[in-house]
């Protein structure tokens, strides 16, 4: 774990900031690296550090662990998980020094599957408007030849002699501390405690079994990219009868060419020429749903927004609609005949901008720009 960045310092927020800041620190970030758009190599890596700091910061139960813990899983000790350091004999030296005597799981018990986890591209009209998929996932699952004993038919597992079904064997040893004990797994059991004499022929022992799992996935209207959604129990099968583990899809949703997303209000761009922008307009805006009338006042100037209310995208907890923002851009025409420069320079003669009177009482930004340059 020591390689791992402070989740805080991934998000870059400060160790008090709300939930609100943190998943708006989370969306910046995850359009930022996600592989759609960013190219570079290490972008996949990063998105997917910022995903699991959101993760983790994001559930209130989740955060106070780690905000008392670090990187370290309470649940594990000081071992376990990827690029964890390995404690694995702390607790027999704990034993050694004091005896032991501290309780310890049965490993005979009922063991939960693990929890898998399974990344899926959507459209962006699917993330608004939600969709059913249906995906196919390899896991592992009980065996239903055995019912997971990992004995043949007809046959049970039998408690080991060695440990006694404990799963541990106890070494004495004389040190200068005195006598001391020292626990491991059982070297004849493996640490299960059972001993499978005769092995069933589907699972080999393992009591599970690897298969492709067809599953129906509901998205619900309003997700956004990295949005997680939770299956109950479509997980690892457990083990000796232990419940399954859960499925947890990671969405990402591609980009559209034409809408961009922040939250629930959609925004696009649209072209508008001087004649409209000057004498105003009525133009057709496409939606997520349909085509609307967009009135432009004469006079409009470029990079003014308009919001189109209601026309956004579901919101995801709770009732309502987010709203459309149309931002029109004058476009100036490249190619002009001789008639229309000629017919600008009539308009520019009516409108007093090639006057001395105009330019003294109304300079335009051009020439206020060019006196700039000269230092005027």
């Amino acid at each position: 774990m020591a390689n791992k960045r402070d989740y805080y310092e991934v998000l870059g927020v400060g160790k008090d900031a709300s939930a609100e800041d943190i998943k708006k620190a989370y969306r910046k970030l995850a359009r930022q690296y996600h592989p759609d758009v960013n190219k570079a190599e290490d972008a996949e890596a990063k998105f997917k550090e910022v995903k699991e700091a959101y993760d983790v910061l994001s559930d209130d139960g989740k955060r106070a662990t780690y905000d008392r813990y670090g990187h370290v899983d309470p649940n594990q000790g000081f071992g376990g998980g990827a690029g964890g350091a390995d404690f694995g004999g702390f607790g027999d030296i704990f034993d050694m020094f004091f005896g032991g005597g501290g309780s310890r799981r049965d490993p005979n018990a009922p063991q939960r599957g693990n929890d898998l986890q399974y990344t899926m591209t959507i459209e962006f009209k699917e993330a608004v408007f939600g969709k059913e998929a249906e995906i196919t996932i390899p896991r592992t699952e009980s065996c239903d030849t055995c019912h997971g004993s990992g004995a043949k038919p007809g046959t049970k597992p039998e408690t080991c002699s060695t440990c006694r079904g404990s799963g541990q064997q106890e070494v004495v040893q004389n040190t200068p501390f005195g006598r001391m004990v020292n626990r491991r797994a059982c070297t004849n059991c493996g640490g299960t405690g059972r001993i499978i004499r005769e092995k069933c022929g589907t699972c080999h022992g393992a009591g599970k079994v690897k298969k492709q799992r067809r599953i129906k996935v509901n998205i619900p209207a309003g997700v956004d990219d990295g949005a997680q959604i939770r299956m109950s129990g479509e997980g690892e099968g457990g083990l000796r009868g232990g419940p399954s583990g859960d499925l947890y899809i990671v969405l990402r949703v591609k980009k559209h060419e034409f809408f961009d997303r922040e939250g629930d209000d959609i925004y696009c761009e649209v072209p508008l020429t001087f004649v409209q922008a000057a004498l105003g307009d009525e133009i057709e805006i496409p939606t997520l749903t349909e085509k609307v009338k967009l009135k432009i006042p004469a006079g409009t100037q470029t990079g003014t927004y308009f919001r189109l209310k209601g026309k956004g995208v579901p919101k995801l907890r709770g009732y309502g609609t987010g709203d459309q923002h149309v931002k029109v851009t004058i476009v100036t025409p490249t190619s002009l005949t001789d008639e229309q420069k000629e017919l600008l320079r009539q308009f520019g003669d009516l409108s007093g901008e090639s006057t001395s009177e105009q330019q003294e009482h109304h300079e335009s930004i051009f020439e206020r720009m060019k006196k700039a340059f000269r230092g005027d």
